[in-house]
């Protein structure tokens, strides 16, 4: 049996990634890797569906037998993709979409480096600054922080094969799809 296709979807906060991801898994029946995390559980998040909720310690120990596909710290929580959740859809036959920052998209790479590596930004820094503000939910500091942390992340889009610039949610979907079916094909 053929192996699925692993694809790591990066960029910056504002670029559209969750949102497309989000409609292209739903369009083609792809699978979302559950993370795991050190953070506590929000009011309506279940263990297993959300997040693998764990604790520093059960969390650091299995990185360090390997278990993870690639980890991060984000203010001061844990967060991964277990080894073992995506190579069961991969073994499968069936693809998987990663929505990971872009330091993970790298580590993931480098462990398997058959994943197709794809990059979501916006039209301009503009746009992307637009965005930002327009989500209404963030302080202008935390807007700041966001602005330059994307900023710093779009360095990172030659480090990647493909480039999405989302100008619109249907465009971007369907330039998902074009590179998802196409790897299927070849």
């Amino acid at each position: 049996m053929r192996k699925g296709n692993l694809f790591v979807v990066s960029g910056p906060s504002g670029a559209g990634k969750s949102t497309i991801c989000k409609l292209v898994r739903e369009r083609l029946g792809l699978h979302l890797s559950v993370s795991a995390t050190t953070r506590a559980p929000r009011a309506g998040e279940v263990q297993g569906a959300a997040y693998y909720f764990m604790d520093e310690e059960e969390f650091l120990r299995r990185k360090n037998r390997g278990e993870f596909l690639e980890t991060a710290l984000v203010h001061g929580h844990y967060y991964g993709t277990l080894l073992s959740e995506v190579e069961k859809y991969l073994d499968a036959g069936e693809d998987v979409v990663l929505e990971i920052d872009v330091q993970g998209g790298l580590q993931v790479k480098e462990k398997y480096p058959r994943a197709k590596m794809v990059f979501f930004k916006a039209p301009s820094e503009k746009e992307l600054e637009e965005r930002l503000l327009g989500r209404g939910a963030d302080s202008g500091e935390t807007i700041r922080l966001r602005l330059e942390n994307a900023l710093r992340e779009l360095t990172y889009e030659d480090k990647y094969e493909t480039t999405v610039v989302n100008h619109t949610v249907e465009q971007a979907c369907a330039d998902l799809i074009a590179i998802i079916r196409n790897e299927k094909e070849s």
